[in-house]
């Protein structure tokens, strides 16, 4: 039990990284005299990073084992947000990026993975859950800093303060890994370095990383531009909608935690359906606020219907393939799930460089139609055969 509350302190880790910079882009582009479109770029260096690590994630575990990988992660994210503070112009941002990026996909995959394998999925959404808190304590602590004249950069110190805090707990507990057997070094389970050709082959796995990629569109177009969207559509000051947006991200954790509970006595397909159905109430929303009311609803049922959709498609890899191979198949999943929050932020800030954020809603709707149609396609395949079966 007391290594289960670590791993969901490290997932709190994970969190604060990926909310501040879509939350502090407001401020951080006025201050460095940037277009908002930069913003992408940024993103999209951290995201390759997160790919590069989840790719070479099975071999990671299987040569330093689960415990050293996260902790060691966790230190390099730390670092990149600590360089974040100081970055004096763009360049220096970009540098920044791609050490974030590599630590917090190594972080990511190595932890879904042992919780999808010895845990059940209550465990699994939250986990995502407490990744959940570290994405809201971000929009409340730069919503305070951005109050103050220390702006967004002590935002990054107090959340690099945090992150520092949960690394050394990590590199404190790493005996605990060798005594419940879970380091490399204590016969840790070995799990399967599967091809490309081989994992392309597997059935059903393209579904999933198209699965990925919705959630994460969707995921990353509100954490990148959700701020951006509200002071560019709505007229809202970057204080306010740092304070606003924290509503999406309240939204995320709550999903989480509800998902969790709901998935003691609930089959995780049928959660996966409900959250579909929330995303589609909260996006239609969107498109017919006529107040701030109405607009921070939508965004906070956005965020409670995708929730539960990271953690629930990686909890079923497992379920579809066997414990052996769900590493390299995770591993392919969050690297997907990478490409999607690469490109997505860039497509999204070129087209709204041109015509504006009136796209906002937009891509969030063609995200819950092909997240549907693919979840569809996957259960009739894959799902349905084994519940015959059984």
């Amino acid at each position: 039990m007391r290594l289960l509350v670590i791993i969901y302190i490290a997932f709190i880790g994970l969190g604060l990284p990926d909310s501040l910079f879509g939350t502090a882009w407001p401020a951080i582009y006025a201050d460095l005299q940037l277009p908002f479109s930069y913003g992408s770029f940024v993103t999209t260096l951290v995201f390759f990073g997160t790919m590069i690590s989840s790719m070479f994630s099975a071999k990671l575990i299987n040569r330093f084992g689960t415990g050293k990988v996260a902790a060691v992660s966790t230190l390099l994210t730390a670092i990149a947000m600590l360089g974040y503070s100081f970055v004096p112009n763009y360049i220096f941002l970009l540098l920044c990026a791609l050490p974030l990026g590599l630590g917090a996909g190594a972080i990511d995959t190595s932890l879904n993975n042992y919780i999808a394998v010895h845990y059940s999925a209550k465990h699994m959404n939250f986990l995502h859950c407490f990744y959940g808190i570290g994405i809201t304590v971000s929009p409340i602590i730069l919503a305070k800093t951005m109050e103050a004249a220390s702006g967004w950069r002590n935002g990054y110190r107090i959340a690099f303060a945090i992150q520092i805090l949960i690394t050394l707990l990590l590199f404190v507990t790493l005996p605990w890994w060798r005594k419940r057997g879970h380091n490399q070094e204590d016969n840790e389970e070995q799990v399967l370095v599967l091809s490309l050709k081989e994992i392309m082959a597997t059935p059903g796995i393209k579904l999933i990383w198209i699965l990925f990629v919705a959630t994460c569109a969707i995921e990353c177009t509100c954490g990148t531009w959700g701020g951006t969207y509200l002071v560019e559509a709505h007229a809202m000051n970057p204080d306010t909608a740092a304070g606003l947006i924290l509503f999406y991200f309240l939204g995320v954790a709550l999903g989480r935690f509800v998902a969790g509970i709901l998935s003691e006595w609930m089959r995780v397909y049928r959660i996966i359906c409900f959250g579909m159905i929330v995303i589609v109430i909260g996006c239609i929303l969107l498109f017919v606020a006529k107040s701030t009311v109405i607009l921070v609803i939508g965004l906070a049922l956005i965020g409670i219907g995708n929730g539960p959709m990271f953690p629930n498609f990686n909890y079923i890899t497992p379920l579809l393939y066997g414990e052996d191979k769900s590493p390299a198949l995770i591993g392919t999943e969050y690297t997907s799930a990478s490409i999607a929050t690469m490109t997505v932020p860039i497509i999204v800030g070129q087209i709204a460089a041109k015509i504006g954020f009136v796209i906002f809603p937009y891509v969030i709707a063609i995200s819950i139609v092909i997240m549907a149609i693919a979840f569809g396609l996957l259960y009739f395949r894959m799902v349905s055969p084994k519940k015959e079966a059984s």
